[in-house]
């Protein structure tokens, strides 16, 4: 240091780091040229002076330092001084300072950061590393390279990305089956004097992958399965694979090659022994009809889920052209003859009938065939109604009794269901069924009826009342109807019948009871029907029922009044015994009877007025 016009010049010190040197070591000495004479005091403080890092001789300002010092640890030391007069005890000048610049060696050897030793399933690998030793200089400046490797292919190099991060690339691709895992030395160097070196080992793990296509044990198969039954295991079919079990590139799937045009065979797979399981999962008629094959010959291949990826000659190979075909099994299905049930032409079929038809007629002839026999029976499986009979040689369907639309065995569609069954002499004999759908044409074959045949007429609260009619014939042997009363001149008098729209009104007033007024009731093609409605006439109160009330007697007569009463009518009984005789002819007259009757007045209009001619014998 030197002072020039009370100033002090400062200097960097250069402290090469880890030196191999007796300490204390004297680094440098502060000298003030310009005060002579005088007795000094010279005094440091600042980084590395309270931990006795560095220290000063007071008296001759030798700076000194106690050990080695480590540039990664700390770079630079700052370092204050001041100079004191040791007479007066007074500082000298203005406090200044020095650094210490820690100078660096080539003492740190490059290391992998974040080392991954155990590698599974990468084919690209970037390691970092770092060197501890100062930036952007040689001795931080590191090369990867890799030393070694086991086995020896495919060859493994590194690509140094920057100066932090390198990956390492190979030329051809991992054979599984051949080597498991590799074992790569890798070796990062600084370009330090001398230089300085690390190595790690890296384990490779490789990963399975499908290289390896399933195999046939077997190139040919026969299996037997019965005809027209479905079978879900007639046949398991194994394969080989030399991956891994369990991993997609060893689970194996099944295809048809040919033999299942029909798609009568299925295929699939054990989860659990990678076998092929084969189905059949379709009957087909046309087939056992026509006896045209007794064996199917299927051809099947098996392929990976996963697809096939191989290594060779080095090379990774996944073209499907370029790799090898599937492996292929044939499989001779024979199907064993049973005794077939006869079979109907058509398993359902429909004919059309005009209902209350006489009976013998033929409805229906069914054509059926039975390749094992032709000895066939047919038998009535179903006819609710008992309308038909079947033919047990020909299967005519008759009619024997006539066919009626509105019977509760006819669905709302207007169809009558019956079921034949040809049966044939096989061991065990075998049926098949047929369902003849019968459409019932309507006929106009009922007459209109009453609803209700019986009403209230509340004469307290309303002046009509409306009657409906039903026909249980469909279009257009039904509504709308015409309503009419019969020909009679004192219900006419007393009710008014609206035609159309079947209003009954009373035309006076009524005494109140009970009234059978007959009524002509017409559908669209004139069929009449004839009805009786039985009309109550009452007092409904306030509500739509008649309000029915009854006057209990009481009596308080004596023993001697009803004596009194008796003795009184002893010769209206004496007159009787005595055979006074009336016998009453009338003319002998027609009429139709009413049954329901009423339990207040009933009158009738079904009935003149006669003569009565009475004779007394």
């Amino acid at each position: 240091l030197l002072r020039s016009k009370r100033r002090w010049v400062l200097s960097t010190i250069d402290l090469e780091e880890n030196m191999e040197v007796d300490y204390p070591f004297t680094i440098t000495t502060v000298t003030n040229f310009i005060i002579t004479g005088q007795s000094l005091i010279f005094v440091i403080s600042g980084d590395g002076v309270d931990d006795k890092l560095f220290s000063i001789n007071d008296a001759t300002g030798d700076v000194f330092v106690h050990r080695k010092v480590d540039r990664e640890e700390k770079e630079m030391y700052h370092i204050t001084f001041d100079v004191w007069d040791k007479a007066t005890n007074t500082k000298m000048d203005r406090e200044l300072s020095f650094d210490v610049q820690v100078k660096d060696l080539n003492d740190n050897a490059p290391m992998f950061t974040r080392i991954n030793k155990t590698v599974s399933g990468i084919t690209i690998l970037v390691q970092p590393f770092k060197d501890n030793d100062k930036e952007k200089t040689i001795n931080s400046t590191v090369s990867i390279s890799v030393v070694s490797q086991n086995p020896v292919e495919p060859k493994i190099n590194v690509t140094q990305i920057d100066d932090r991060m390198a990956r390492l690339t190979f030329k051809g691709c991992f054979d599984y089956d051949k080597a498991k895992q590799f074992k790569v030395k890798v070796k990062a160097s600084d370009h330090g004097k001398p230089p300085l070196s690390t190595t790690e080992v890296i384990t490779l793990n490789i990963v399975n992958k499908n290289n390896n296509a399933p195999k046939f044990k077997q190139k040919q198969y026969e299996v037997e399965a019965v005809e027209m039954t479905t079978h879900d295991d007639i046949l398991r079919i194994a394969v080989e694979d030399k991956d891994a079990p369990n991993t997609d590139g060893w689970k194996a799937k099944y295809y048809f090659i040919s033999g299942n045009e029909e798609e009568i065979y299925s295929l699939r797979t054990d989860p659990k022994t990678n076998e092929c399981i084969l189905s059949v999962v379709k009957v087909t008629a046309a087939l056992h009809l026509t006896k045209i094959c007794t064996q199917f010959k299927l051809i099947i291949q098996s392929e990976n889920v996963e697809p096939l990826s191989i290594c060779k000659d080095n090379k990774l190979i996944k073209d499907p052209k370029l790799l090898p075909p599937p492996d292929s099994v044939n499989v001779t299905v024979k199907m064993l003859d049973t005794n077939d049930a006869p079979v109907f032409e058509k398993y359902t079929d429909e004919v059309y009938q005009v209902e209350e038809s006489e009976p013998g007629q033929v409805l229906y002839t069914p054509k059926v065939q039975d390749i094992d026999s032709p000895n066939v029976r047919f038998v009535m499986v179903e006819d609710p109604a008992g309308w038909m009979s079947v033919d047990a040689k020909t299967g005519q369907v008759t009619t024997i009794k006539k066919m009626d639309r509105e019977s509760p065995f006819v669905d709302k569609d207007n169809i009558y269901r019956v079921v034949i069954a040809a049966i044939d002499d096989g061991t065990p004999p075998a049926t098949g069924t047929c369902t003849v759908k019968i459409h019932l044409r309507d006929i106009n074959d009922n007459t209109p009826k009453l609803v209700n045949s019986s009403m209230i007429f509340c004469d307290n609260k309303v002046i009509k009342i409306m009657v409906s009619a039903k026909d249980s014939d469909a279009e257009p042997y039904s509504g709308p109807f015409i309503f009419t009363l019969r020909d009679d001149e004192t219900l006419k008098r007393l009710w008014k019948l609206d035609p159309a729209h079947a209003g009954l009104v009373a035309l006076k007033s009524l005494e109140r009871g009970n009234y059978s007024i007959p009524l002509r009731i017409q559908d669209k093609q004139n069929m009449i029907g004839h009805e009786t409605l039985e009309v109550e006439v009452c007092d409904c109160g306030g509500g739509d029922v008649c309000v029915r009330t009854i006057n209990p007697l009481s009596t308080n007569v004596s023993d001697a009044a009803i004596g009194i009463i008796s003795l009184g009518l002893f010769p209206c009984v004496v007159s009787a015994v005595l055979g006074v005789v009336f016998i009453c002819n009338r003319k002998k007259k027609e009429f139709q009877t009413f049954e329901d009757q009423g339990h207040q007045s009933l009158i009738q209009y079904n009935e003149e007025g006669m003569s009565v001619d009475c004779k007394v014998s």
